[in-house]
């Protein structure tokens, strides 16, 4: 038994079970023999070997981790030229035990945990092999963070971009969707830049007088709004680009071409005249809303002694984490931040480059206590955070609430009523079921106990299925509740600095400019121009 530092790569045929199931045994042996006639030679030619065959499966050892890299990098060329089935990869280094020419070890385990984060095409790698690797050899990006069984906390992930490859960011993916991509190219005048803009630079070198002549010439934006386009990038090189809240986008010219040509050509449902392609205007004789409804951010409810009721003794401790898009999610492995809800109050972890705060930019890694009025800006969204105070002892309380992102919008024509809630009638606005316990941290004891196996989640115990309605009539908005466990809100003119929470225990007068929250959710009352 010896024990040596060692990269650990598995090849893994993907949605092989799917595929196989209406082969004959000949076309089973076809696909096994090709993966072995792609990866056996490449792995030799690296110095590695084939440890273990799994059928669909094989495990190599490598001395050196960016060999490791090269060589996966060079079976996933071979994969794409050759036109062969389709694999992923999952790799990881360290102190691997090799006992009767099998390999054993926490390495070992990782490498097989990251296999299965792998969609197909891709190559992921742990932080072992990212702290061992020539980063100047290998072209890698960030692949967020995830929580990997049989290993604590949420593991840093990486992934190696072949030559054919192109992940688009999801703030990238948006404006190509919404026509807000502005790509500037070296030589090419500059184009017709708006603040709602996503600027992508081609072509130029990380750190050249080019780029930053570029970069200057463009009108103020916000730093996470500027993505530079490159392939083999340096440490430093990165470092100098990211530290300002910039963000990269590895990827070769033809690889990144394809890929936004792939976006933009493929069709978008729309189901109103609208431009916001998340814009729905409810069927009318007159197709002109009175009012619009729009899901504006994430609700808050408060944790500890001054909580909320429904939480009492079932959730120590929550999270939500924002995607680059504007969504709000249980667990997102692109999430650009994170906020955690405990006894103490909020606080924000930035995850990703391009974070603002009030105006400053924070790091990845960095976590803050959110005050009572915070602005951020993420992606290529502002957010507003705002604690909130109440005067409703029986109910449920706040920690705070944002509002800004993307969300839904529903035109509501004159005379008709509205439903809000996790399953509204038609016409209604649904609020987000979001599914999964991956963002709660429980309480000890036998009502948390029962909470988790009913599958409790902030959305479903917090708001009903049919929790509110909104009547619009020539004489204004009533807001009535419909749910008798479950309380509905609303916050008098958003842009007020100190408007509390009203609870709505019958129908109430609401306005354009108000706030409606129940459960997590956050409707702003809108006119029909905004």
């Amino acid at each position: 038994m010896s024990t040596a530092t060692r990269t650990v790569v598995f090849t893994d045929l993907s949605n092989y079970t799917t595929r196989v199931s209406s082969m004959d045994r000949e076309g089973l042996r076809k696909i096994l023999a090709e993966h072995e006639r792609v990866v056996a030679p490449i792995v030799q030619r690296y110095h590695g070997r084939i440890v273990k065959n799994l059928g669909d499966s094989y495990m190599c050892l490598f001395e050196s981790a960016t060999d490791a890299l090269r060589a996966s990098m060079d079976i996933m060329h071979t994969v794409h030229d050759q036109g062969a089935s389709p694999i992923h990869l999952g790799l990881n280094t360290g102190d691997v035990e090799e006992i009767d020419g099998d390999a054993f070890g926490e390495p070992v385990n990782m490498a097989a945990r990251i296999l299965g984060k792998a969609k197909e095409g891709e190559v992921l790698f742990g932080p072992g092999t990212y702290a061992c690797m020539n980063a100047a050899e290998i072209p890698w990006e960030a692949a967020g963070r995830h929580a990997l069984k049989g290993f604590p906390g949420e593991t840093p992930i990486y992934r190696a971009v072949p030559t054919h490859s192109c992940s688009l960011p999801d703030a990238v993916l948006s404006a190509v969707r919404q026509h807000r991509l502005v790509r500037v190219r070296r030589g090419v005048p500059l184009p017709m830049v708006s603040a709602e803009s996503i600027v992508l630079f081609e072509g130029f070198t990380a750190g050249s007088p080019a780029l930053e002549q570029a970069v200057g010439a463009l009108p103020v934006l916000a730093p996470a709004s500027l993505y530079l386009q490159g392939y083999n990038i340096s440490l430093s090189d990165r470092d100098a680009w990211t530290q300002l809240g910039r963000n990269l986008l590895i990827a070769t010219p033809a690889s990144l071409d394809t890929a936004i040509d792939s976006i933009a050509r493929a069709p978008i449902a729309r189901t109103s005249t609208y431009n916001n392609p998340n814009t729905l205007i409810l069927e009318g004789g007159d197709f002109s809303p009175a009012v619009m409804l729009e899901m504006t951010g994430l609700a808050l409810p408060a944790i500890g002694t001054t909580g909320s009721v429904p939480l009492a003794e079932v959730v120590e401790s929550y999270s939500y984490d924002l995607a680059g898009d504007g969504r709000w999610m249980v667990k997102s492995d692109r999430a650009v931040l994170r906020i955690e809800v405990n006894a103490q109050g909020v606080s924000l972890s930035a995850l990703a480059s391009g974070i603002t705060v009030d105006g400053r930019s924070i790091s990845g890694g960095t976590t803050i206590q959110l005050s009572k009025r915070t602005v951020i800006r993420a992606g290529n969204f502002d957010y507003v955070f705002r604690s909130t105070e109440q005067s409703d002892p029986q109910g449920l309380k706040y920690a705070g609430y944002f509002t800004g992102g993307a969300g839904a919008r529903l035109g509501v024509l004159d005379g008709q009523v509205v439903e809000m809630g996790r399953e509204p009638g038609s016409p209604g606005l649904s609020f987000p079921d979001r599914q999964g316990q991956d963002n709660i941290r429980w309480c000890s004891g036998a009502r948390a106990a029962r909470a988790r196996e009913a599958r409790f989640t902030l959305d479903r115990a917090l708001a009903g299925r049919k929790q509110c309605e909104l009547r619009v009539t020539g004489a204004g908005l009533v807001l009535a509740p419909l749910h008798d466990r479950c309380p509905t809100y609303v916050r008098r003119d958003s842009r007020a600095i100190d408007s509390a929470l009203e609870r709505v225990d019958g129908p109430v007068q609401v306005h354009v400019g108000d706030l409606i929250v129940a459960g997590t959710s956050v409707v702003a009352v809108r006119a029909p121009e905004e």
